[in-house]
């Protein structure tokens, strides 16, 4: 007997990572679309674990992260935020940042309720929101007043909020774009949020790679701000490993409670030796994540030095591992369908910016990945530059 199944996210497909990853693999393009580094993590990260995984610590975890690794969370998070957390209340493991995401989501979401997200956003989070009976709002972003693009309409942003608005997600550092908050843009979003009962889902998965000397200014190091956040994070983009699937969400007590009560029935508990070992390096190398602004800036500055001798149009990324160029000037075609096309023919695999947002703003831009070694970024370069 046949029965019809009733899709749940019937406007959902395969993500854009996985088709432009799988054609990549199909035609032997170099990838720059899928964000993942291509070098290894730290040897003494990789030491760590596998010291763990070799003396019986194989079994689960506590369901909120092992108390060493919640202590090493919330001594970088004094340090590099100011706030001081509660290592048992307010602190919680999860399986990578996409997990803590939809479990936040789903606790803090009722069937009706409307979350608003800014565009471009990554695409986890309308399915998440959908699955909890909400409805996404969709807030383009703009122009930021220092000229950059992709900056927050705060006004767009205030009119959009309603007496249904039970969620704003932020997502700064920014994928895909590469924008950041500034200080002033906090105060603005204080102020947005002040009278309402919103709460604020803050992914900042790339909270280590800010460029141009610039801080990563966190809703954690806002007061106001934080009463009312959940911050997610991941080791992975961190430490360059990003199939361990390992992150972590901060939020007051109360919206912790919340949020344990799906993860423990989403995820559970988060591997264990992993778990030992990231908690080791973080407390003996802080030099590691506090050099990788300088890393990553490095291969910034590398792509888009080769890539002036190009017809593409940018400005450098100012944070993230990824950099937006405009193609305009070599074709009007339709980004989705030339990303296909510049993969099977010049061999280069990228991200279109389109499948980010719900309107199409963005016109003639890619997303590629510099988390390359040179001479990966050095073949890319050149192939686009013969465009």
């Amino acid at each position: 007997m046949s029965r019809t199944i009733r899709s749940k996210l019937p406007n959902v497909g395969t993500t854009i990572y996985t088709v432009m990853s799988q054609l990549a693999v199909d035609t032997g393009a170099i990838n720059l679309g899928q964000g993942f580094p291509s070098f290894e993590p730290p040897a003494e990260l990789r030491d760590r674990i596998s010291f763990y995984l070799n003396n019986g610590t194989n079994q689960y975890a506590p369901m909120t992260g092992i108390p060493a690794l919640r202590e090493a969370i919330a001594g970088k998070t004094r340090q590099l935020q100011g706030r001081k957390v509660d290592v048992d209340s307010e602190i919680t493991v999860c399986t990578g940042a996409t997990e803590g995401l939809f479990s936040a989501i789903q606790a803090v979401v009722h069937a009706g309720d409307e979350v608003i997200v800014l565009d471009p956003a990554y695409d986890s989070y309308e399915p998440a929101v959908t699955l909890a009976g909400g409805v996404t709002r969709h807030v383009p972003l703009g122009i930021a007043e220092n000229g950059h693009d992709f900056g927050v309409n705060w006004q767009r942003l205030s009119d959009t909020i309603n007496a249904n608005t039970r969620l704003i997600i932020l997502n700064f550092p920014h994928n895909p774009t590469g924008a950041i908050l500034s200080t002033t843009d906090l105060e603005q979003l204080a102020e947005i949020v002040r009278d309402t009962d919103c709460l604020l889902l803050s992914d900042e998965v790339y909270e280590h790679i800010v460029f141009d000397e610039e801080p990563h200014r966190s809703l954690l190091g806002h007061d106001e701000l934080w009463e009312r956040t959940l911050v997610v994070s991941s080791f992975g983009k961190t430490f360059h490993a990003t199939g361990w699937k390992l992150g972590h969400c901060i939020a007051p007590a109360a919206l912790s409670r919340e949020f344990r009560k799906v993860h423990q029935f989403t995820t559970f508990a988060v591997s264990t030796p992993m778990q030992h070992g990231v908690a080791d390096f973080l407390v003996s190398h802080p030099e590691f994540y506090r050099a990788l602004p300088g890393f990553y800036q490095e291969k910034r500055d590398r792509f888009c030095g080769l890539l002036k001798a190009s017809r593409f149009h940018f400005q450098p990324a100012r944070s993230t591992f990824f950099q937006i160029v405009d193609y305009g000037e070599i074709s009007q075609e339709n980004d989705l369908s030339l990303a296909k096309r510049w993969t099977k023919e010049i061999g280069v695999a990228s991200i279109p910016l389109s499948v980010f947002c719900e309107t199409p703003f963005t016109g003639t831009r890619l997303r590629f990945c510099f988390a390359k070694d040179d001479a990966t970024l050095e073949e890319a370069a050149e192939r686009l530059c013969a465009l």
